[in-house]
């Protein structure tokens, strides 16, 4: 053997030097974070590019004796103007690629201001200014789409309930009433937002706050249906000052605790565009994971954004395939694409996490991938049937 430092084991050796009143003020607050520190850099995108990609029409040669590459546990099918991929086109891009898939829209609806772009039609909140607005209509939409589908195809499907705003009390009182019109069609509720990069601040009407008593309905009737959670919640501010305390995670992290009964996933781990890992986060992520007062709370790897940070060298791979490894059953992959023309578009995420997989063992690749996702939204499905049996009259 030779005498390379483990990056894990250097990893948790950074951890070590943080003050004595920051390591008692993380653990105890519970903070889940992410898994490359801040000081890693990120160096290139091309490493991303250069990988080898799997195409629709190669899954398609294959046929039915393929095995299925992962299940979606974060998919779109909707844009920010409530446009999309047609569900039916959507089942028969999943082919033999993808086997099951979350189905959600977008919340949130761009608004056209004319006179703020003009004739041009922004369709991503990044196009505009302008606000937006919670599109309520969306949950019925997602509803319909599918009904529309027979039996063996709804099979592969979790439709998600997401248009509700969480600042408002009546949220959960949307929820309740979405189920009850459209019974034995929803497993879970997300994915939806409270800190977002670029977005929490465009919402028209009061910001969603992790400390809000009408969050805290959401997710108390969520466990109380058995819902399963897709929440997104950035892991810290766009730009945050030096050494200023991560408030957010402090904030989250009471929260998941208040809820044990509660499923939850949290989206991309908090990470975005701009929104980078914080310091020393493999140390305390391991800390939560190892929590059993946080047994109920899981990670997506979703989102290409995601990936560039897991994927940037080989120390970060490393590491966080050891994190996986040591706690496999809590981690799921997702896509997090919107409204795509073809399978290529979720393929491309999932390749851009090859560096990953290959870190990782056959077996932890496929609870990631494939299992975990199926456990977690059984469970969910299951609960929520129960539910709607004893509620819906």
């Amino acid at each position: 053997m030779d005498n390379q430092a483990n990056p894990k084991d250097t990893l948790l050796n950074s951890a070590r030097v943080l003050t004595n009143t920051q390591i008692i003020l993380w653990e105890g607050a519970a903070m889940i974070c992410f898994l490359a520190p801040r000081f890693l850099t990120i160096t290139s995108t091309l490493a991303v590019l250069a990988l080898p990609l799997v195409s629709s029409s190669q899954g398609q040669e294959q046929g039915t004796t393929t095995s299925y590459k992962y299940n979606d546990s974060h998919f779109h099918l909707t844009n920010y103007v409530q446009e999309g991929t047609s569900i039916k086109d959507y089942v028969a891009m999943m082919g033999s690629v993808a086997k099951r898939s979350t189905l959600f829209g977008i919340p949130l609806q761009q608004m056209w201001q004319f006179g703020n772009t003009g004739d041009f039609a922004p369709t991503y909140y990044l196009q505009t200014d302008s606000p937006l607005y919670y599109y309520s209509f969306s949950d019925a939409f997602i509803a319909m789409a599918y009904k529309s589908l027979p039996p063996e195809q709804q099979a592969r499907l979790d439709p998600m309930i997401t248009a509700f705003n969480p600042a408002d009390m009546y949220a959960a009182d949307h929820i309740k009433r979405v189920l009850m019109t459209f019974p034995g069609v929803f497993t879970g509720i997300g994915e939806f937002s409270i800190h977002k990069e670029f977005v929490s601040s465009k919402v028209a009407g009061g910001v969603a706050t992790l400390l809000d008593p009408a969050l805290h309905r959401v997710l108390d009737f969520a466990g109380e249906v058995g819902l399963v959670v897709i929440l997104h919640n950035d892991a810290d501010m766009p730009f945050p000052r030096p050494n200023q305390p991560p408030y957010v995670l402090i904030q989250f992290g009471e929260l998941l605790r208040k809820h044990p009964n509660t499923t939850i996933i949290w989206a991309h781990a908090g990470l975005g565009r701009i929104v980078h890992p914080v310091k020393d986060q493999l140390a305390i992520i391991e800390n939560a994971l190892a929590d059993p007062a946080l047994k109920h709370v899981h990670i997506d790897i979703s989102w290409d954004e995601t990936a560039k940070y897991i994927v940037a060298s080989q120390e970060t791979v490393a590491a966080t395939a050891a994190l996986i490894e040591e706690y496999p059953d809590r981690f799921l992959f997702g896509s997090d694409v919107v409204a795509p023309a073809s399978i290529d578009s979720p393929m491309a995420v999932y390749n851009a996490y090859e560096p990953l997989w290959k870190a990782l063992r056959p077996e932890t690749v496929r609870k990631v991938t494939l299992e975990n996702y199926e456990r977690i939204f059984d469970e969910g499905r299951r609960k929520v049937r129960a539910w709607e049996k004893a509620n819906v009259k």
